[in-house]
């Protein structure tokens, strides 16, 4: 079930959040799982089992950490088992396909296997889980004895399949202490519908153009049209993730949690270094906080730190899915980290600004070609053509016509990846006083209605990071 979808709008969340509100305080959160574990069977039912073996195993695992504390080289045994359990359930599930295929290209003989549904979420959820186990491990954290309590923050449906990847730390105190009120809901609703807005408005309009080239003839693609096609893709991911991470961020507020913010405007970033602070913000402070500072982070000599980077950036690419493009992704990235900060860091502070943006939503654009593409040797093709190599002359019929059909969507998503739409807005409210708050009823219901009249008369609406 997709937040921007009709059941999930008009129904669904209705009816939860209806319960919430009725029932006394010590039943919310009951509401909450129910209505989360629903949610999450409502795509693969038979994946509630495996949901609900991760909730028992983990608050099982987190208790005997917590036992044993005392006596560190039980829990640490007790620790490693969990990790192993874990990444093997996750390994199976997400990467059976690929190390088998692998191993079918070299191999002499050929190993059959089932290709399994990927678990929705699944990604999201392990790492959710593992942020808790490890604090417990640490002493971060109180071992979380409630066993409903738990449950509900593995499975707590407004950011279980698409993230934020919310520590328990973060929201430790949240699932017992957290006040709902009219103005949280209020601010949490205008998340909600900017965040529907970003995805369907947005989000789905430009990913027509993406998927319109790349149904194009190999040979009949310009280099004009296959960079307006990583650009849609370019601008469909980001407003399509952020948008569902604001829903998310929304809903939450709803029902009176707080998550962090998942995205800052990355696409004016002045470096790719930047760009990985202000891009998927939970998913990198995952990684720096339980792998790269594990292995040493940068208090280590340079080969070490070389190394270091290479490995989070190896495994972030796997993170985002089982296939060579994207290793090749994540190896891309964690390349050009390194170049700017042993070499190019020094050069780049000298450009002007604009030279540093372009650089890097250049770099960026070309990272999400292996991203998109279906293999890695679509990647290359696309990015040959990109240069060049193959492709249909500079300019052609079909790209003057993709720029100008589109000109005003372009300009409209380029504002839109700048703090300057929301800042100009925020701007005229203020000074509007006292009308501010009817003038934002009347804007966020108009986005609404405009949302749901897409969504009644479009059958475009993915959602790209639902495979991960």
């Amino acid at each position: 079930m997709l937040f921007s979808s009709i059941v999930f709008l008009f129904t669904f969340l209705p009816i939860v959040l209806i319960l919430y509100y009725l029932v006394p305080r010590q039943l919310k959160n009951a509401v909450l799982l129910f209505a989360s574990l629903i949610f999450y069977a409502w795509g693969e039912p038979v994946y509630i089992f495996l949901m609900i073996f991760s909730i028992l195993f983990n608050y099982v695992s987190g208790l005997d950490i917590a036992r044993n504390l005392q006596n560190r080289r039980a829990a640490k045994k007790s620790l490693v088992f969990n990790l192993v359990v874990n990444l093997c359930v996750l390994g199976f599930f997400k990467y059976e396909g690929f190390v088998l295929d692998s191993l079918n290209a070299v191999l002499p003989v050929q190993i059959p296997y089932q290709e399994l549904a990927l678990p929705i979420g699944i990604s999201f959820y392990t790492f959710q889980i593992l942020s808790y186990i490890i604090d417990v491990y640490r002493g971060n954290v109180k071992v979380q004895k409630n066993l409903m309590d738990f449950a509900l923050y593995v499975t707590m449906f407004p950011q279980l399949i698409a993230g934020p990847i919310v520590k328990y730390s973060d929201i430790e105190r949240q699932l017992h202490v957290r006040k709902e009120s009219w103005g949280k809901f209020g601010e949490g609703t205008m998340f909600f519908i900017r965040g529907l807005s970003k995805k369907v408005l947005l989000a789905n309009t430009i990913g027509m153009v993406h998927t319109e080239v790349l149904t194009l003839q190999q040979g009949k693609v310009s280099v004009l049209t296959a960079w307006l096609g990583c650009l849609a893709y370019t601008f469909q991911i980001y407003f399509d993730f952020s948008g569902y991470s604001d829903m998310a961020i929304g809903l939450g507020k709803m029902f009176g949690f707080e998550f962090l913010k998942n995205f800052n405007y990355p696409y004016i970033s002045k470096s790719i270094t930047e760009f990985w602070r202000r891009w998927h913000i939970s998913l990198g402070t995952w990684f720096r906080e339980y792998l790269y500072i594990p292995l040493g982070g940068n208090r280590v000599n340079v080969a070490k730190h070389i190394r270091n980077l290479l490995i989070v950036w190896l495994l972030t690419g796997l993170w985002h899915g089982a296939a060579w493009n994207f290793v090749v992704w994540g190896v891309y990235y964690g390349v050009i980290l390194i170049i700017e900060k042993y070499f190019l860091g020094a050069i780049l502070e000298k450009l002007p600004n604009i030279v540093k943006r372009i650089y890097s939503i250049l770099l960026v654009m070309i990272g999400w070609v292996f991203f998109f593409s279906p293999s890695l040797g679509g990647a290359a093709d696309y990015l040959k053509v990109m240069f060049g190599a193959g492709a249909h002359g500079l300019v052609d019929q079909e790209s003057l016509y993709l720029l100008k059909t589109n000109l005003i969507s372009w300009v409209v998503l380029i504002l839109g990846s700048t703090p300057v739409v929301h800042r100009t807005y925020e701007q005229i409210m203020r000074r509007m006083d006292g009308k501010s708050v009817v003038v934002n009823c009347v804007v966020y219901a108009l986005l609404f209605l405009l949302c749901v009249a897409y969504l009644v008369t479009e059958t475009y609406n993915p959602f790209l990071y639902f495979r991960f």
